[in-house]
C-alpha cells in the first residue's frame, strides 16, 4: 500500500468505527504513538503535542531521513505516527499549560506517557484535566503504572520491562548474557495494545455513566500479561527455560530454518510419518512426550533434517502443513518484505523519503480488519509543529495576531 492510495468508495461509505473520537496527545517514542496510530487508524482524529525544537524523541532515532526544514525524522517515528497533526506547546509555562487545558476539552481522549509524575507538576494530570473535563478518558502509558510502584522513579524503555518480566531469564542459558529485545518492541507494542483496549473500555464507559475514567497502563504490568508463563509455570513446579515436553524447534531446509511445534501424540505421529519414520509412533523411546525431547538431538534431527536436506524451509513447512503439523519457515527481512501474505493483507505501508533516496520506508499496516471498513488511505507523519497554526485557530479561534505573539514568545512554535 503506498502513503495515499484511493481506497474503495464503497468501503468509505460505512465510514470507520471511530470516526467523530479525537484524541489529545502528549507522547514521546513508541509505546504510546504506536496506540494512537492505530486509533487513527480505526478512525480517530489525533492532535500530537510536541516540545518545542526537540519534539517527539523518536524523532531523533536513527537511522533517519529528512524532512523538507531539514530536521532529521527517526525511524522510530516514521514508524508510529501516520495520520496525525502535530503542535509544538511548552509545557513549562503556565500559558502553555493553559493552552492544553483550553484544548482538553474539545477531545474525547487525553493521551500521555511521560515519566510517571511529569504531569502532575505540570498541572497536566489527569485531576487537573478531569476538572476542567469531567468526561474526559484519559490515558497514561508509563514503566511502573501510577499506583505506587516502588520502581516508580526508574526510568523504563521496553528492553527493561521486558527483562523485569522474567522472559529473558527463562530463556537464558548457561553463562550467556540475555538476548536483548528478541522480538523488536515487544514492550511497546504489547503495552499499546493494552492502551488502545482501556481507550476502547474507557469510551464505553463513559457512554454507558456519562462519566470519565484514568486509564493507567504500566508497562510492566503488559509484559507481565504478555510472557504469562514466567510466573504461570513456575507455579506449577517448573523452573528456567523448562516449558514442558513439547516439541518447540527450528532445522535446517536448503536454504535456511523453518520451525515445527508439536504438542500431541497424534501431531508427533504425523510427523514422523511425514519424514519417512512412521515406526517411531510406536517406539517405546518416544512413548512420552518427553521421550521426544531426550532423543531429539541424536534421533529425530538427524531425520527431520535429512528429510529436509532437498527442499527449501518454505517447502518443508508446506509439507508438513499438509499432514496437520504446524510448521513456518525462518524469513530474512528481505524475504518478510516480498511475502505474498503481506501483500494481500495490505500490511506493508509505503512512506515516500525526502531526501532523495530512492527507496520508500516500509511502515507496517493496520493488522486489524474489519469487513465494510477502509484500509487507508494513510497520511504522512506530520513535520515538527506542521498544524500549530491551524488546531489552535480551528479549536480555540486564536487569531493571527494571537498565534504571533504566542511564537515571538517562545509558547508555541
Amino acid at each position: 500500500m503506498r502513503l495515499g492510495d484511493v481506497v474503495d468508495p464503497d468501503d468509505l461509505a460505512h465510514g470507520k468505527p471511530l470516526d467523530g473520537v479525537r484524541v489529545l496527545a502528549l507522547e514521546q517514542m513508541q509505546a504510546l504513538p504506536w496506540a494512537t496510530q492505530l486509533l487513527t487508524r480505526l478512525g480517530a482524529e489525533v492532535v500530537k503535542v510536541e516540545a518545542i525544537g526537540t519534539g517527539d524523541q523518536g524523532r531523533g532515532s536513527l537511522p533517519a531521513m529528512t524532512a523538507p526544514d531539514g530536521r532529521p525524522v527517526g525511524a522510530t517515528f516514521l514508524r508510529t505516527n501516520l495520520n496525525k497533526r502535530s503542535i509544538c506547546v511548552d509545557l513549562k509555562t503556565d500559558r502553555g499549560r493553559r493552552l492544553v487545558l483550553d484544548l482538553a476539552p474539545r477531545f474525547d481522549v487525553v493521551a500521555e506517557n511521560l515519566r510517571a509524575g511529569a504531569l502532575d507538576r505540570l498541572g497536566l494530570s489527569y485531576a487537573d484535566v478531569a476538572a476542567v473535563h469531567p468526561a474526559v478518558v484519559y490515558l497514561s502509558v508509563s514503566g511502573f503504572g501510577h499506583s505506587g510502584s516502588p520502581y516508580g522513579d526508574m526510568p523504563a524503555f521496553a528492553p527493561i520491562v521486558e527483562a523485569m518480566s522474567g522472559i529473558y531469564e527463562m530463556k537464558r542459558t548457561g553463562d550467556q548474557p540475555p538476548v536483548v529485545a528478541p522480538v523488536g518492541a515487544l514492550g511497546d507494542i504489547g503495552t499499546a495494545l493494552f492502551g488502545v483496549i482501556g481507550v476502547l473500555a474507557g469510551l464505553r464507559h463513559r457512554d454507558q455513566t456519562g462519566r470519565g475514567t484514568h486509564v493507567d497502563v504500566a508497562m510492566l504490568d503488559a509484559m507481565v500479561s504478555m510472557t504469562d508463563i514466567v510466573t504461570n509455570l513456575w507455579s506449577m513446579g517448573l523452573r528456567g527455560g523448562d516449558v514442558g515436553p513439547l516439541l518447540m524447534h527450528g532445522f535446517r531446509a536448503s536454504d535456511g530454518w523453518f520451525v515445527v511445534q508439536v504438542g500431541r501424540e497424534h501431531q508427533f505421529a504425523r510427523l514422523v510419518e511425514a519424514v519417512g519414520h512412521p515406526e517411531w509412533a510406536h517406539d517405546s523411546r518416544f512413548a512420552t512426550r518427553q521421550g521426544w525431547l531426550d532423543h531429539l538431538e541424536t534421533v529425530l534431527r538427524p531425520a527431520i533434517e535429512g528429510w529436509a536436506a532437498g527442499m527449501t524451509s518454505m517447502e518443508a513447512s508446506r509439507a508438513l502443513g499438509a499432514v496437520g503439523v504446524a510448521s513456518g519457515p525462518c524469513l530474512s527481512d528481505e524475504q518478510v518484505v516480498a511475502d505474498p501474505h503481506l501483500a494481500v493483507r495490505d500490511m506493508l505501508v509505503q512512506v515516500p523519503r525526502t531526501d532523495g533516496v530512492d527507496q520508500p520506508v516500509l511502515v507496517p499496516g493496520n493488522p486489524v480488519k474489519m469487513s465494510g471498513v477502509a484500509q487507508g488511505p494513510e497520511t504522512r507523519v506530520p513535520w515538527l509543529g506542521e498544524h500549530t497554526d491551524a488546531v489552535l485557530a480551528e479549536e480555540l479561534g486564536l487569531n493571527a495576531d494571537s498565534l504571533r505573539t504566542l511564537r515571538a514568545d517562545g509558547i508555541v512554535a
